[in-house]
């Protein structure tokens, strides 16, 4: 576990460098943070009525100074290589500094305050998906292995193309029907305006809000899973011990709980948590199309305004959930399976 540990360390940390880089545009956007500031100075020094008595000698003296100071101000006045180190040192231990041109919705500037606002949204938001689609796919391919061939079999199994769209394609047409032609269920934000006071009062309205995007986010992964999951299940089905089981008079429902669902349970898992990785990357996007105020939609903000500190520190805290879910897979392994150690290996 601290090899698997320390590997995943590694890979964020490397994806995290690549990621300053490319979001500095090799230190490019370095250049035209300059030139912006150096507009900015000139345009307030020869604008300031105070001003207006100098000389040009002057008045390019005093631009020159400020400018300098902002540079300072701004880490501009050292070369970018180093400032890429120190952004990665940064990002790693979350002291994430101050954003550039967000604020959070109390006015703080500061990175975290924005990211620690943003971040409970989307976990809500993708846990409660997380959680029905799981189980709701699971009972779903239970079912249709024991009634392999019907018609409602064929019919769900051949939806499972469905599931090549990514879920904020499938959002789009559900805001155009339940919100905007029915109108019997609301789309934008996390809870109607203004937030209710009451707290079941506000928790009936993130549910009522949490329809759309969890129906979603459910339908770009649901049937490709039910495919997937129950094949694995028809697989084990047909093992010598099953037979056994069934010839010896145990009812179906215990044979699918013991000797079918928990063999499977593991590669069932690891099926679904790449498919979750998979889904994380259309997050972005998903909450943008609801208006829902995640990291998803923070994050397409900082990137519309250049805004690196917050696009870093958004990119930290995905980078950390995705590596801590990997992590945390090998303790469900021994949790679903008695066989499996924590510390590697086999019983």
């Amino acid at each position: 576990m601290v090899v698997k540990a320390v590997v995943l360390f590694i890979t964020v940390v490397i994806g995290l460098y690549l990621v300053i880089m490319i979001a500095n545009m090799g230190g490019h956007l370095d250049d035209v943070r300059r030139a912006e500031i150096r507009l900015g100075v000139a345009t307030g020094v020869y604008m300031n009525p105070a001003n207006q008595g100098l000389g040009s000698a002057a008045l390019k003296q005093l631009t020159e100074a400020l400018v300098v100071v902002q540079y300072r101000r701004y880490g501009l006045d050292r070369p970018f290589w180093i400032r890429s180190i120190d952004y990665l040192v940064t990002a790693i231990t979350l002291d994430l500094g101050r954003a550039e041109y967000i604020s959070s919705d109390s006015g703080s500037k500061e990175v975290r305050r924005i990211l620690a606002e943003r971040l409970p949204p989307t976990l809500i938001l993708f846990g409660t998906a997380s959680l029905v689609l799981f189980f709701g796919a699971l009972a779903v391919a239970l079912f249709l292995s024991r009634r392999y061939g019907s018609i409602l079999d064929k019919t769900v199994i051949g939806l499972a193309p469905l599931s090549a769209a990514p879920g904020w394609f499938y959002g789009l047409f559900l805001i155009l029907t339940f919100a905007a032609v029915l109108r019997v269920l609301p789309w934008g934000g996390m809870v109607k305006a203004p937030p209710p006071k009451d707290t079941l009062e506000y928790a009936l309205s993130m549910i009522q809000h949490m329809i759309l995007p969890v129906s979603a986010i459910s339908i770009s992964v649901f049937f490709a899973s039910v495919y997937s999951w129950r094949t694995f299940f028809l697989i084990y089905s047909s093992e010598d011990y099953v037979e056994l089981a069934r010839a010896k008079g145990l009812s179906s429902r215990a044979l699918q709980r013991r000797y079918i669902l928990r063999p499977t349970l593991p590669t069932i898992i690891t099926s679904f948590m790449l498919m979750m990785i998979t889904t994380w990357m259309g997050q972005i996007i998903l909450e943008t199309v609801f208006n829902w105020p995640g990291l998803g939609r923070q994050y397409l903000t900082a990137v519309n305004l250049n805004d690196t500190p917050v696009i870093v520190g958004t990119l930290v805290i995905f980078a950390y959930l995705l590596a801590g879910t990997l992590f945390l897979l090998d303790f469900i392994y021994a949790i679903v399976d008695p066989r499996v150690r924590v510390a590697g290996g086999r019983r």
